[in-house]
This record gives C-alpha cells, structure tokens and sequence, in this order.
C-alpha cells in the first residue's frame, strides 16, 4: 500500500473515532500527524510542524478575546439593538444585512477570514439575542464572504484571475465574479428558507428602544432557547428554560416590565438580570433597559473600528491586532476582562489546528498532488473536470480554498488545452467548489464561526457545522461543474 493512501486511511479512521467516541479530533489529528509523519513520511518534528498554522491559531485566539470582552462590557449588545433600529425591527432582516456586509467587504479587498472575523462575532450574539439559529446566521456570513470574494479587485479574485493569465488560459474575471455571487445567493436563500426564514417574517419587527415588551421574541444576551425551542430555527414552541444546566429547574420568564403585556414569545432571563439588561458590567446604565454607550464601551467599539482598519487598509494581520486591542481594553478595564482568556474557545483551537497540522503532512508527504495527479491523467476531460471539482471542494474544506485552486488550475491546463472542455467555466467552477465548502468547521471561516458564537452547545453546533458543510462538499461541485463546465464543452 502507498504511504499516499496510508494517510488518507488515518484520516478516515481519525473522523470515525472522533465521531463515535466523542474525542477531540484535533487531538487524534495531532496524534495521527505524529504516527503518520514519523512512521510514513519519514518527518522529524521540524517537517511535522511545518503544517501547524500559527497565522490560523493566533486569528482564532485574538478575535475570541476580543470579542469575548466586547461581550463581558455589554458592546455587543449596543451593536444588536443599533442593528435592530437600522433594519426597523426586522429581525428578518438582519442575516441578509450580515451577509451583504461580508460581501462588501470581501468584495472591495478584504480577506475572507479577515471579513468573516470582523462579522461573525456580532452575528451570532444578534442570533443569540434573538433566537435565531445560529447555523443559519453562521452560514449566511460566510456565504456572504465568499458572495464577493471573487471580484476584480478582491484578493481571492486577483490570486485567481493572476494564475490564469500565468498559465496562459483564456480567462472572464466578470463570469468568475458574479458565478460565486449569484451561487452564494442562491444557496443562502435555500438556508434562509429552511432554517427559520419564514418565522422570523412571521415574527414581524421587535421593539428597537432596547427594551423587551409585545412581540419582542428575543432572549437576554448570552441566552439559547430551552427545550421548548424548534431546533431549527431557533423560534420557540413551548416553554423556555433560563439557560442553566439540565439538572436545574428552569426559570420562569419574567415580563420586561409590571404593566407590559406577555410576549408570545417567553423570554428567558438568566437569575439576577432584569428582562431586557443585557451586557456585562454596566448593564443598560440604569436606563430601563435602554442599552447606553460607557466609556468601556466606546473604547471597545473603537478597537472594532481600529481592527478592520488595520486589516483593510493598513494590511496588518488580523490575529495580532486582535489580540493588541484585547491587552489594552484588558489593562484600561480589567475587571470586565478578568474571564475573557477562559472564554476563549479553546477546544475548538485545538480542532482547528490539529487537523490542519495533519492536512500540512499530507502536503508535505504528497498525497494532495498525487491525488491531483490521477485525476489529471484521467483520459476523460468531462470526468476529470467534475473530479477536481470534487477534489478542490474536499481538501479546501479542511485546507486553504486558494492554495488548492493554485494547485488544481494548473492540473486542469493539460486537458483545457484540448480544447474540449471551456477554460473560464471550468475556473470557474473551480473557484465556487473549493470556496463555498468554506463554511466547514476545518476551515479558517467555519472554525471563525464556531469560535465566535455565544453560548452554544458548542459540540451540537460544530455537528451542525459539519453536516451542512459534508452536503455542501457532496452537492455544489456536481452542480457547479453541470451548469458551468457541461455548457462549455468543444
């Protein structure tokens, strides 16, 4: 047996003990790099390591801080309720608002996890807040970063559209553009539909003064629907407990204020808080639930502003500048950001890194390009098209989406040569395939998604993540490679 194939069977056998054992899979990872580099590879620690990815470790670490602090002083849910007053109260609305964020900012140069970075956090406590499904909220910021990741002057569209010219195919940076957006679109729409679309418009618009009264289906920060919640969408059905354990007795929901009249909604409020207080430290300032800025607060926000700065137009990294920001708010107020390091996410971390250090030994021993190799040497250009596909939308679902593009586009160049099948659909094709898996918890925008949402069963949730991003892999290359690559065929 080849050592190519060996590695891919310990990758096998990594999920399936991670799956039915309940073990950290970036623990096995890290054990099967170490077995499979050593034993197979002939890699010492030094060529092991060289997989791990320290930029993906430190992005993970400093967003989750910051934002973990943003949340212990109350900044996120100034946030929530600012972007409940832009939308009017729709709280339908708001993940298409998250969406067409991202996508403005991956579209005019943003780095995808850099957009994903700035936007999840917030999405998710909006989610949160309001009972929204956190899956569907999650996947529609993603979506809506790679909607406008491929345009002109986008980093993901330049890298691409320079690889073409490079390899001296025949290239549309408009077709290459508007397939990823209008696939993006398309699949977020089919998410809004089934994910609890349909009962947010049925909810209407919530109170935008801060406070919880009539038809306010919203739940204090850092809060989750109780057993009585549709798991779907988020919308609650029953009874609703106050977010303690299972062993607990669940809290009854209290109005918003003595003569307000029941929502149809119960609202869940952790012991101690008053219905509509949300925040940490501060609270609402004593201002009837009206959420107001604190000097923590403006200085927090100020970090966020500082950070897609500093990531957009200064080109910093967003890890170190993220966790920059985080050690000033931390000194300037460290009572607000004594348990931020706890919350950090840090078993998804290890994930995270883990199985990319394991994807690095498989880079590093040759199993992506050999696999990429067969496919090419295929004599069928049809079937080798719809195979890379397939090969970019797995491997980018663990590995990086343009680093795999860098490679399989010049795989494709043998029998695009041919001339029988059309260069611009088939990079096209490629590019939609190896981006939208991104929604994966293995990849940098999925872990980014896992790591930023509050108060989740975070086990459930990248569960949740990994189906959706499993159907994502199984059904978009098919459909990518039919609607652009069989069209074009010479």
């Amino acid at each position: 047996m080849s050592p190519e194939l060996v590695s891919i069977l310990v990758l096998v056998v990594v999920f399936v003990i991670a799956t039915t054992r309940s073990v950290n899979m970036g623990a096995l990872a890290f054990a099967a790099a170490f077995g499979v580099g050593t034993l197979v590879a002939d890699l010492d620690a030094d060529g092991i390591f060289a997989g791990f990815p320290g930029d993906l470790f430190v992005v993970l670490v400093g967003v989750t801080y910051l934002f973990a602090i943003a949340r212990a002083n109350g900044t996120t849910d100034w946030l929530v309720h600012a972007a409940v007053r832009l939308v009017r109260g729709r709280v339908a609305l708001i993940p298409w608002v998250m969406f067409a964020l991202t996508g403005a900012l991956t579209a005019i140069g943003a780095v995808s996890p850099a957009a994903v970075a700035i936007v999840a956090p917030i999405a998710l406590s909006f989610a949160t807040r309001y009972a929204i499904s956190p899956l569907l909220m999650g996947t529609m910021v993603v979506h809506g970063a790679q909607a406008g990741g491929f345009s002109p002057i986008s980093i993901y569209g330049s890298i691409v559209n320079g690889i073409v010219e490079r390899e001296g195919l025949p290239g549309s940076e408009v077709t290459l553009f508007l397939a990823s957006l209008i696939a993006n679109l398309l699949i977020a729409g089919v998410l809004f539909a089934l994910f609890g679309g349909r009962k947010l418009w049925a909810r209407g618009s919530v109170p935008t003064d801060g406070a919880t009264g009539e038809g306010d289906a919203g739940f204090a920060d850092g809060e989750t629907p109780g057993p009585g919640t549709d798991a779907t969408s988020g919308t609650a059905t029953g009874p609703v407990t106050s977010g303690a354990t299972p062993a607990t007795p669940a809290t009854p929901a209290t109005p918003a204020t003595p003569t307000a009249p029941a929502s149809p909604t119960a609202v869940a409020v952790r012991p101690g808080r008053e219905a509509g207080v949300t925040g940490g430290t501060g609270g609402t300032g004593g201002t009837g639930g009206i959420i107001r800025l604190t000097p923590a607060r403006i200085a927090t926000l100020t970090a966020l502003v500082a950070l897609v700065v500093a990531v957009l137009g200064f080109d910093l990294d967003a890890g170190l500048t993220a966790v920059t920001l985080a050690v000033v708010l931390s000194t300037a107020w460290p009572d607000d950001s004594r348990r931020a390091v706890g919350e950090i996410a840090w078993s998804t971390v290890l994930l995270i890194c883990g199985v990319l250090t394991y994807v690095g030994v498989l880079e590093e021993m040759g199993t992506i390009t050999w696999a990429g190799e067969g496919v090419g040497g295929i004599g069928v250009p049809l079937l080798a098209a719809v195979l890379l596909c397939y090969i970019g939308a797995v491997v980018s679902a663990f590995a990086s989406s343009v680093g795999i593009m860098g490679a399989l586009i010049p795989l494709a160049v043998p029998f695009l040569a041919q001339g029988e099948i059309g260069a611009v659909g088939m990079v096209a094709a490629l590019a939609v395939s190896a981006t939208v898996v991104d929604v994966s918890p293995f990849s940098t925008n999925g872990a980014l998604v896992l790591a930023a949402a509050p108060d989740v069963d975070r086990e459930r949730f990248f569960r949740q993540l990994m189906v959706y991003g499993g159907i994502v892999v199984a059904a978009v290359p098919a459909l990518a490679w039919l609607v652009l690559v069989v069209p074009g065929l010479g």
